[in-house]
């Protein structure tokens, strides 16, 4: 318990630095281009001022100086520079072809009035200019790394949580499996105490027919016991006839669930051979045959059909129960679920465990409809 204790804390202490670590470099990272804007405007500034200098100083030389120094500083930004009636006057920075299409200026002006505030240039009488401009290219990058780290974040915290997830589906497995074989233990000891009453019985004169109940009932207690102690490991399959084990099972719950249930086995072959483990198998027809009687609520009618097809067998087990939504159709193939009252929602999660994982076949609803039935569906390759 201890353990368990300790580990979940290192694993929420884990999340809680990475948190951390995250969150301080994206304040950083903000830190970072607020003063990476600033500075760029700093620099538009600067150009505005010189562009002021121009049209008041006469000398032609040092105004080419100055255009060409403080030019190189902002080579970078994108601008333009219009009057003050919002005609433009120049651009710079620009895609050099399409900055010659006047709708496309236009277009960049509408972006550059959105990312940064206009710089005013009043000079000389009423007249005014006003320099807009963009968000370099180093900007703009920068705009989109928190999204990169926040990506990352969420990828990071996934992948821990699926790991951590997979470590806890893992014990809860391990958990289940010590579990089915200690009841497979269990079980085991009264049985052989039942198969020492058995032969007494018989050496007492007792009506055989109790005595050929019992030993069905004995032997299905030993046919559970098996199946319990097989959970958790790889099961031997072997060349069987699903013909006579599917029989088997449904003639078994036959003849101990509700007469106002009418049973129909229909086959179009009486052997269908394929690899089988039969306790397990067994156990698949047992848990489709018994959700079907709940299903019902002890009155209806349950057919079971066995389909010899080219290169599959097929399996439909078909009540005439309360049905169910489409939606849950994949649904109740997932441990824990269940529509009951009473139950642990394990038994269809068991029997696609059996089917698909230890038999390489396929389990599913074929249909249903609320108020009619359902129909359940087992394909297993052939021999």
């Amino acid at each position: 318990m201890n353990f368990l204790t300790n580990s979940t804390l290192y694993k929420r202490l884990a999340i809680f630095i990475s948190l951390i670590i995250v969150s301080l470099i994206l304040w950083n990272t903000y830190i970072f281009f607020q003063k990476f804007k600033i500075d760029e405007r700093a620099k538009m500034e600067i150009f505005a001022s010189a562009i002021k200098e121009f049209a008041i100083n006469d000398d032609l030389n040092a105004d080419f100086n100055l255009e060409t120094k403080v030019f190189e500083k902002i080579k970078n930004i994108p601008m333009i520079l219009t009057d003050k009636n919002g005609i433009i006057i120049d651009s710079r920075n620009l895609d050099s072809i399409k900055a010659k299409n006047e709708a496309y200026l236009k277009r960049q002006l509408v972006l550059m009035k959105d990312e940064n505030k206009p710089i005013e240039i009043n000079y000389l009488q009423n007249e005014k200019q006003f320099v807009y401009y963009g968000n370099s290219d180093l900007l703009n990058k920068l705009t989109y790394y928190p999204l990169a780290l926040v990506l990352i974040l969420i990828l990071f915290l996934s992948v821990v949580y699926l790991f951590y997830s997979s470590n806890k589906a893992s014990e809860t497995n391990k958990l289940w499996t010590g579990m089915a074989k200690e009841t497979a233990h269990q079980i085991g000891t009264p049985l052989s105490s039942l198969l020492g009453w058995i032969a007494i019985l018989k050496t007492e004169n007792v009506d055989e027919t109790y005595i050929e109940e019992i030993e069905k009932d004995v032997n299905r207690l030993n046919t559970i016991a098996n199946r319990f102690s097989k959970i958790g490991s790889v099961p031997e399959l072997k060349k069987e006839n699903i013909v006579s084990i599917s029989k088997q099972a449904f003639d078994y719950l036959e003849s101990r669930s509700s007469k106002q249930i009418s049973f129909t086995f229909l086959t179009t072959n009486n052997e269908i051979h394929t690899k089988l483990n039969t306790e397990l198998f067994g156990w698949v027809i047992e848990n489709l045959i018994k959700n079907a009687i709940d299903a019902m609520l002890g009155k209806g009618e349950l057919k079971l059909n066995i389909e010899n097809t080219p290169k599959k067998v097929k399996i439909t087990v078909t009540d005439t129960g309360k049905g169910m939504p489409k939606k849950l159709f994949k649904q109740i193939f997932k441990p824990g679920f269940t529509t009951k009252k009473r139950g642990w929602g394990l038994g269809l999660s068991l029997s696609k465990r059996i089917v698909e994982d230890y038999h390489n076949g396929k389990i599913f609803v074929q249909k249903s409809e609320i108020g009619k039935g359902t129909t359940f569906e087992i394909l297993l390759n052939k021999i």
